[in-house]
């Protein structure tokens, strides 16, 4: 129980806590950036000091940590040996039985227990096995005849099919922690995107082909959403479809979901001398000013442009551009950055950025698909582990064990004994096969 509780424990703090996402593992700089959202969203509440205790401590990868993963290895081990050690004491309670008993043990003044005369063994035979009693029978030196009757005998047994699921759950959170993997792809329109980190052998690429969002543009409010997505390895397609939200595509290990959507206006970025240095949909994940928002680091220079995308009063978009320079970092390691002349371009137009010798065009206005892509090793197991556990609660509950047994003493009295799990209604089963031995009762 402790152990349980334990485990119960890391597990809340790591559904309350934010969660590092899987792709912040992959490198230095990933795992910096999630920490930055991490501490921006804490520190006003604890304080950076209690944040980075915690980050220590794995507090916010804590289905990844020591801790969790301990836990995890001492509960399977001690469901293991507890269910060792329970083994031999369930199957000699099961298979172990006893059809003689002595005479005290059918006295009628204790509970479930009753008296009649005028039935036969045969009669007893015929009523136990109506009510679907297996029958075995035995005689004693004194003329004594015992009839028992026994109903699901190794019922019990299925506590072991609810440890091994308790156990293979266990297990297939292991090994979906360790082996697993769930990361968020954004995707514009016509791009491709790797899934796992470049030089992965049979490397996956998925391939926006087109996004549709009918009423987005009307209404603001998209009646579905659907990508045709395309799934590549080593440069061959491999599976294709046109998913949406609850139907998502399978393939390789990964499942693709779609999860939302957003802006991605085209720019074409050129230095002085007409070279294109970026021709492609820079994708607005971020908000600002209650409107989509994104960086964009310019490919050879030390610059970035910040995008925000706004209405104007004709209701077309519009994109207003900031170039900046990161030309240092503040006391608390933050950037400074430097920002220059702005520029707002409607589609088709372009300018030129004053000072930088470099020139932006908006071409058009695509828009980005959010994917969840996720593989997770460890499925099979769960259902194996939830079949074996609902299969041994089924068990346990719906057929527990019935035991009856029968004393035919030679001047005609008979004895009844019922002994059954806490989940039998005691009173109308016993009455039953009363009744059926009350019918066939003979007068004498």
């Amino acid at each position: 129980m402790v152990q349980i509780i334990i485990l119960a424990t890391l597990g809340a703090i790591g559904m309350t806590l934010e969660q590092l996402p899987d792709f912040a593992f992959r490198s230095v700089g990933d795992y910096t950036a999630a920490m930055e959202s991490i501490h921006a969203r804490y520190d006003p509440v604890i304080g950076e000091a209690a944040v980075d205790v915690l980050e220590r401590l794995g507090a916010f990868a804590m289905f990844r940590s020591f801790w969790f993963s301990a836990a995890l290895v001492v509960l399977v081990i001690s469901i293991v040996v507890c269910t060792l050690d329970r083994t031999p004491r369930l199957w000699r309670g099961v298979s172990e039985v006893r059809v003689a008993q002595p005479e005290p043990f059918f006295d009628p003044r204790l509970p479930d227990r009753a008296e009649m005369r005028g039935v036969t063994p045969a009669d007893v035979r015929a009523a136990f096995r109506k009510r679907g009693f297996r029958v075995r029978e035995a005689t004693t030196e004194d003329g004594a005849a015992y009839v028992y009757g026994d109903r699901h005998q190794y019922t019990k047994m299925a506590t072991l099919l609810t440890h091994a699921g308790l156990i293979t759950f266990l297990l297939a959170a292991a090994v979906t922690a360790r082996l697993g993997d769930e990361q968020g792809l954004v995707v514009a329109e016509g791009e491709s995107l790797t899934v796992q980190p470049i030089g992965t052998p049979g490397l996956l690429i998925v391939k926006n082909l087109g996004f549709e969002a009918p009423g987005f543009i009307e209404t603001g409010q998209a009646r579905d959403f659907t990508t045709d997505l395309a799934v590549y390895r080593d440069g061959l397609e491999i599976a294709r479809k046109t998913i949406r939200v609850n139907d998502p595509l399978s393939v390789a290990g990964y499942t693709f979901h779609q999860n939302g959507f957003g802006p991605a206006p085209h720019l074409v970025i050129r230095d002085a001398d007409g070279r294109p240095l970026w021709d492609a949909p820079v994708p607005l994940t971020d908000s600002a000013a209650e409107s989509p928002y994104g960086t964009l680091a310019v490919p050879g220079r030390d610059l970035g442009l910040q995008l925000l995308l706004r209405q104007a009063t004709d209701g077309r978009g519009v994109v207003l551009i900031v170039p900046y320079r990161v030309v240092g970092t503040d006391a608390d390691g933050a950037p400074i950055a430097e920002n220059f002349e702005p520029v707002a371009l409607l589609r088709g137009e372009s300018a030129e950025l004053e000072g930088l010798d470099l020139s932006v065009g908006l071409t058009d206005f695509a828009e980005y698909t959010l994917l969840i892509a996720k593989r997770d090793p460890g499925q099979g197991l769960i259902w194996l582990a939830f079949g074996l556990l609902i299969s041994g609660i089924t068990i346990s509950f719906w057929l527990p064990r019935r035991r009856v047994w029968a004393r035919l003493a030679p001047d005609g009295r008979v004895g009844l004994v019922w002994r059954a799990e806490r989940y039998v209604d005691v009173e109308r089963e016993f009455g039953r096969l009363l009744d059926d031995l009350v019918a066939v009762r003979r007068p004498g």
